[in-house]
């Protein structure tokens, strides 16, 4: 009939896409809700278990330099004098030493062990020279010699890398034990000086040629966790915003679809 116009409605959801978007930022949506979940049980988990695992010791004096400064913050693995092996940093606790005060100092030798310096220089155990490369560069491995001793099962000799300055094992030489600490005085391993910042501590490889050094705790494995999670939780977080303005900018440049007219 003349004169007489139409309308033509478009087909729903054809040409405009919106159930198709929509769909997707559903799918998004859910997969940034989930990488946030992910990410927090990363994050919280790994923390907890440094807690369970690790505690910090702040080291008040230079006996450690230059591995460990005074006034250093260290992580120590919570273990068990029965798990300590030579060359190991270890936080312990004798009355002999000081009194209601932790000790930080490194394991030279252990039960059934001989030790004496120097030779060459060098400190000995079970007649072997130590090469002991944590030592203050160009320091002897002590300031003075010192008749061999062998230490006890179940004890442990304990010097510290500032042989000049260390009240160690060997300032209780006339001790009822000879400078030697029992096992069961340990109560951690050092892993890591974190504050400030000088990571891991290397490892003892001098004591190899005498047995098995110990093996690093799981730091490294925690970080990764606390790291993966903050990347999670980040990551998912800002899936909202970024995907909120990508949609308003193809709203803004897609052009309008017009009904036909006949």
């Amino acid at each position: 009939m003349g004169g007489e116009s139409m309308t033509r409605t478009a087909p729903r959801g054809v040409g405009t896409g919106t159930a198709r978007a929509g769909g997707g930022n559903r799918l998004g949506q859910r997969l940034s809700g989930l990488a946030v979940a992910l990410g927090l049980v990363l994050f919280l988990g790994g923390f907890v278990w440094g807690a369970l695992v690790y505690r910090p010791y702040t080291v008040p004096t230079s006996s450690m330099t230059p591995t460990i400064d005074a006034g250093d913050r260290v992580l120590a693995q919570r273990v068990g004098g029965d798990e300590v092996r030579r060359g190991d940093v270890v936080v312990f606790e004798d009355k002999t030493w000081v009194s209601n005060a932790k000790v930080v100092k490194r394991v030279v030798a252990v039960g059934g062990d001989t030790v004496s310096c120097c030779t060459n220089g060098k400190l000995t155990v079970n007649d072997k020279q130590i090469d002991e490369p944590y030592l203050p560069e160009g320091s002897l491995a002590e300031i003075k010699n010192f008749a061999t001793v062998t230490v006890p099962e179940g004890r442990l000799f304990l010097l510290g890398d500032e042989r000049q300055g260390s009240l160690d094992s060997t300032a209780h030489l006339s001790d009822a034990a000879q400078g030697t600490v029992s096992r069961g005085a340990v109560s951690a391993r050092v892993e890591a000086v974190v504050w400030p910042w000088k990571g891991t501590l290397k490892r003892p490889t001098g004591f190899e040629t005498l047995g098995a050094l110990s093996e690093p705790g799981p730091l490294r494995t925690i970080e990764l966790l606390i790291v993966a999670g903050a990347v999670l939780v980040l990551g998912g977080g800002a899936y909202g915003p970024i995907a909120g303005r990508v949609s308003r900018s193809r709203a803004r440049t897609s052009p309008a679809e017009t009904a036909g007219v006949r």
